[in-house]
């Protein structure tokens, strides 16, 4: 059994709501029959009341359909919601045009309000798309202080990383992260770690210097990150700055790095601008064949995920889950 297959086993259990709200995609449609069929998570699905008519799934008491257009409680919504944007200059009636037409956004106010434990939407919409919905309508975790996007890699056959698994951030927000964004981001992405293996995170930063092998601004950048997540994360291990090959093989780490803990074993990988994160989760996915489940969304006090449009149905389930355990 893969590890992403024990994921859904524990989404399962967990018994938490998800809101799908791109219901015209096939793709979901596809996902929501699996999704029930296997009972890995309730859902709510936005969009029209005659979707249940396709729906192939005997499992309907898990399924919600809401349409915001008739939904009862879409004016408190759109009243919430104006609240929060008010001081962008939007009026009452746009914030209500937009819960009744924009499900993305509806979506994440559902997740807001508590009537939902978290989101998963992209298959259909761009990142920016899901990170701005997110942005405008779920509350950010002070104390990360930064939003982020991670990756779940399963790497088969792999003995790094946690049996082949690994956290990758940040692959899908932050272009040029600061000293202070690196280490909110290392904070997360240790965090979602701990909650979807289990067991302890070894947060490596990434760079192509290997404790001063190198020197450089983007060196001395990563030095510094590594010493303010250590100030707001007491207790985590976390080194750097490493060559990829010395934060994950133990035998290149016994020459570079000998005195490190997480040199050689690490299983949290953060990379230090968006253009190496990004590169990197596709390289592991397309030449290792790995699983990757991302962007899930770090640094909102409540879980949401991104998909990319390039998705299928069983990626859209895999967040799904993750989503549901990252909300238990």
């Amino acid at each position: 059994m893969s590890f992403l297959d024990e994921i859904r086993l524990r989404s399962a259990k967990a018994s938490k709501k998800v809101v799908l709200p791109e219901s015209e995609d096939k793709r979901t449609l596809d996902a929501l029959e699996i999704i029930l069929d296997k009972k890995i998570a309730k859902i709510i699905l936005i969009g029209k009341e005659d979707l249940k008519s396709g729906i192939k799934s005997k499992n309907t008491k898990d399924l919600e359909i809401i349409d915001p257009a008739t939904y009862k409680d879409t004016d408190g919504i759109a009243s919430e919601y104006y609240e929060l944007r008010k001081a962008k200059g939007m009026t009452p009636e746009e914030a209500k045009s937009i819960m009744t037409k924009d499900y993305l956004t509806f979506g994440g106010m559902l997740v807001r309000k508590e009537l939902a434990d978290g989101f998963v939407a992209g298959a259909s919409h761009t990142t920016p798309d899901v990170i701005r919905a997110s942005l405008r309508t779920l509350r950010i975790d002070k104390n990360i202080g930064v939003v982020s996007g991670a990756f779940l890699m399963e790497v088969p056959n792999s003995p790094y990383g946690e049996k082949g698994v690994f956290i990758y951030g940040d692959c899908g927000v932050n272009p040029e992260p600061n000293a202070r964004q690196l280490a909110g981001i290392a904070a997360s992405s240790a965090e979602l770690f701990k909650k979807l293996v289990g067991t302890t995170p070894r947060v490596a930063f990434l760079s192509y210097s290997s404790k001063g092998s190198a020197e450089g601004p983007l060196v001395e950048k990563v030095k510094e990150a590594v010493a303010k997540a250590r100030e707001i994360s007491p207790g985590l291990l976390v080194d750097g700055e490493f060559q990829v090959d010395s934060a994950i093989v133990p035998e290149v780490a016994k020459i570079k790095c000998a005195r490190s803990d997480v040199a050689g074993k690490a299983n949290v990988l953060i990379f230090p601008d968006l253009n190496s994160g990004n590169i990197s989760y596709k390289l592991t996915q397309r030449l290792a064949n790995a699983r990757a489940v991302g962007p899930l969304l770090l640094g909102f006090t409540k879980p949401s995920s991104d998909l990319s449009r390039g998705c299928d149905a069983e990626d859209i389930v895999d967040a799904v889950a993750i989503t549901a355990i990252r909300a238990a």
